[in-house]
């Protein structure tokens, strides 16, 4: 990959570590000769005596300038970013600041030789797939990108939720439960794991479709090769208490009356990796996969 010559900070400001880090950071990036632009939330609670020179990410429109942005946080830090950053194809490098984030690529422990990597030119970028969302809502459509799940359950009612699934205009099942979750392969390892689905590798183009708490045994999650339209409408009056939620972060209420369309968004996010990233051993580190219970 080329060497960079400029860089995005996007960060967790809540974090205290993020404060500790970002002096370092912009220390690096003056031995580098890198020119650094900070989000206007970062750069608005920094203190009047921060001795360091960079620009300002007024717009969306300014990551085009960025040959790549670096997140910190966890990994609802990395798909706000995610979200801003949308078709512009700046890649994503993210470092893990909280408890469990599986979606950034280094941690604070190993980030500054991975930060020389970069520099150095010596990354690769991997694309992931993203979600497009329409929801009809008996206004204007309202459109949404999701880079791991949408999710539409029962909301504020203490009902069982109750859909039909159409895949290409073709029925595939009627599902009563808790509400459905739509998964890219990024984010089979988020909600839709802990509701049963299947570990899907980043790579594939896939479409991961996932019930909660189905109220019978025979419908199981599936996967669906990405190229599939899915349509979800209700089948019982629900009233307007069906809620739907975009990466766990943007949701809206749906009525019974309610569609919503999800397929493949016409753009990929690109994420930073390295030489010796190893899927498998990231879903070890992090999610114990593959042992066995406790070990003696």
């Amino acid at each position: 990959m080329k060497k960079p010559r400029r860089f995005g900070i996007w960060g967790n400001t809540e974090k205290p570590v993020f404060w500790e880090l970002l002096p370092q950071i912009m220390e690096w990036s003056q031995e580098k000769g890198l020119e650094v632009y900070l989000t206007t939330r970062v750069r608005d609670r920094l203190e009047d005596n921060f001795p360091f020179t960079f620009q300002v990410i007024e717009s969306a429109e300014d990551f085009y300038k960025l040959d790549f942005l670096l997140a910190l946080g966890g990994d609802g830090t990395i798909l706000s970013a995610a979200r801003a950053i949308a078709h512009r194809k700046t890649p994503i490098l993210g470092i893990h600041l909280g408890e469990l984030g599986f979606l950034a690529e280094v941690t604070v422990e190993n980030m500054f030789p991975r930060l020389n990597l970069m520099a150095e030119g010596n990354y690769h970028l991997q694309h992931r797939l993203v979600l497009k969302c329409d929801a009809y809502n008996g206004k204007e459509p309202r459109t949404f990108y999701a880079l791991n799940d949408v999710v539409i359950d029962r909301g504020k009612s203490l009902r069982m939720f109750s859909c039909q699934l159409l895949a290409n205009n073709r029925f595939v099942a009627h599902y009563k439960s808790d509400g459905l979750i739509i998964a890219t392969p990024t984010g089979s390892t988020a909600y839709s794991l802990s509701a049963g689905g299947p570990i899907v590798e980043p790579r594939l183009s896939a479409l991961v479709v996932t019930p909660i708490c189905p109220h019978t045994l025979t419908l199981r999650p599936l996967v669906l090769p990405d190229r599939r339209i899915l349509e979800i409408s209700f089948l019982d009056d629900q009233g307007e208490h069906i809620a739907l939620a975009i990466d766990g972060q943007v949701s809206e209420y749906l009525t019974s009356r309610s569609k919503v369309f999800i397929q493949r968004a016409g753009y990929k996010i690109h994420m930073v990796e390295f030489n010796d990233t190893n899927y498998f051993q990231i879903l070890r580190r992090k999610m114990n996969w593959g042992q066995r219970g406790e070990q003696e």
